[in-house]
């Protein structure tokens, strides 16, 4: 190891490149591409994967909602057209059936979906908002994050039907004035009080919930709009690396076995496979990813390729030099350790400006993609990766390295200085 601290060997080196200045910026610039194609690209699609996961970071990825219409096929004694309700039993009969769910929270909702807002009075001010009678555990496939001093729904108040309402900010916002804390007051609800125990914040990214949702319990409301066992709709969300689609399916299979609608019926009921989107959203960043490695690697291939060739022809210029140095004593492995040298050194630089390069531009696309209304955050290539693609460069630098000092190695002194 001692020839890479010998000034003798830098200086020729340095020496061999600068005879060629152009000849060596181009292959440089060749490698330097590879890796700078890789960083950028790689960065690119972590900054799509790194948004898609803030987007969906306050749902369950692997989640879904079902709702009943109604049959569009004739069944068992039942005409075509027939309403369909879903039940409370329908939830713990899914839940008991398949396995794969995790969790399911029955919902139902007024002024949704179509329906009339409900009127909410606080002193003076009013306005017609979303009512939604929950259970505490949809909090588990949507996450609510509430304002300090206040909570969501709880089981106690389930159990005991409190007439307990957790409002949204623009709520707040149109019915309290900017110093007032709401936690605690009481608002009319159509015809009834309700106590305020939170404030909803509407979170970034994919939410179930406007900033105009009101939540109360869920037997509350069956007592208030005189409900029964009927549910709106159910939010389901299925074990993480199951496959969701077929989760679904089996979901509206047992339904219609359940209420008896005919198996081929497709609009018996509705659903929405958010676990499906997400799926296919980060597919296509895995993909991109993927492209970069393929890319990058060939790429930077392709200029440590390059390398080879353009030592291989430093070679056949320098065939009278190296023969001189032969039979002045240079050892082969003197020789193929300088022409290495140069394979490695050239690849190592190259691939240090390709790597901050690529840093740059990550950075330049990171501060011009802060404020947009896209799912695109923070584009970085982890560490590792960044040196595990140098180290590559440099082992294939090294092999490529070896052609041309094999061939130097093998001029005899004799022939090489007849050489002219």
């Amino acid at each position: 190891m001692g020839f890479l601290f010998d000034r003798n060997t830098w200086q020729e080196i340095f020496g061999s490149i600068s005879k060629n200045r152009t000849r060596t910026i181009i292959t440089i610039i060749g490698v330097l591409w590879g890796i700078f194609i890789y960083i950028a690209l790689s960065g690119a699609a972590k900054g799509l994967d790194n948004g898609f996961d803030k987007v969906f970071k306050t749902v369950a990825v692997n989640s879904m909602f079902v709702w009943a219409q109604s049959t569009s096929m004739p069944y068992d004694g039942f005409k075509t057209g027939r309403p369909l309700q879903l039940k409370l039993e329908d939830v713990q009969t899914i839940q008991n059936r398949i396995p794969e769910v995790q969790y399911i929270a029955p919902r139902i909702t007024q002024g949704d979906f179509g329906s009339e807002p409900v009127y909410t009075v606080r002193g003076q001010k009013s306005g017609s908002y979303i009512l939604n009678g929950d259970y505490p555990i949809y909090t588990k496939i949507s996450t609510k994050k509430i304002y300090d001093g206040g909570r969501f729904i709880n089981q106690e108040d389930i159990d005991q039907s409190r007439k307990v309402i957790v409002i949204g900010e623009r709520v707040e916002q149109e019915l309290y004035t900017k110093d007032e804390d709401p936690v605690g007051t009481w608002i009319r609800v159509g015809s009834v009080y309700f106590q305020v125990i939170g404030v909803h914040k509407l979170a970034q990214g994919v939410s179930f919930d406007s900033d105009t949702a009101m939540f109360i319990p869920f037997t509350t409301y069956q007592k208030l709009y005189n409900s029964g066992d009927n549910i709106g709709y159910m939010c389901i969300a299925a074990y993480d690396n199951v496959d969701v689609v077929q989760v679904e399916k089996d979901i509206k299979t047992l339904l219609k076995n359940l209420h008896r609608v005919d198996p081929e019926d497709e609009r018996a009921f509705g659903s929405f496979n958010l676990g499906e989107v997400f799926s296919k959203t980060m597919g296509f960043a895995d993909g991109l990813t993927f492209m970069s490695l393929v890319v990058g690697i060939a790429t930077i291939l392709a200029g440590v390729i390059g390398i080879g060739n353009i030592l291989l022809i430093s070679v056949k210029e320098r065939t009278k030099e190296l023969g001189v140095r032969r039979a002045l004593g240079a050892t082969p492995a003197e020789v193929r350790n300088q022409i290495v040298m140069e394979s490695v050194f050239l690849t190592l630089i190259a691939g240090i400006l390709g790597i901050i390069l690529g840093a740059g531009v990550l950075a330049l696309i990171n501060s011009f993609t802060k404020d947009i209304d896209f799912p695109y955050t923070n584009p970085t290539v982890p560490i590792p990766y960044v040196i595990g693609a140098l180290v590559i460069m440099v082992v294939l630098g090294t092999l490529i390295g070896l052609i041309p000092a094999q061939r130097a190695v093998s001029i005899r002194p004799i022939e090489a200085l007849r050489e002219e």
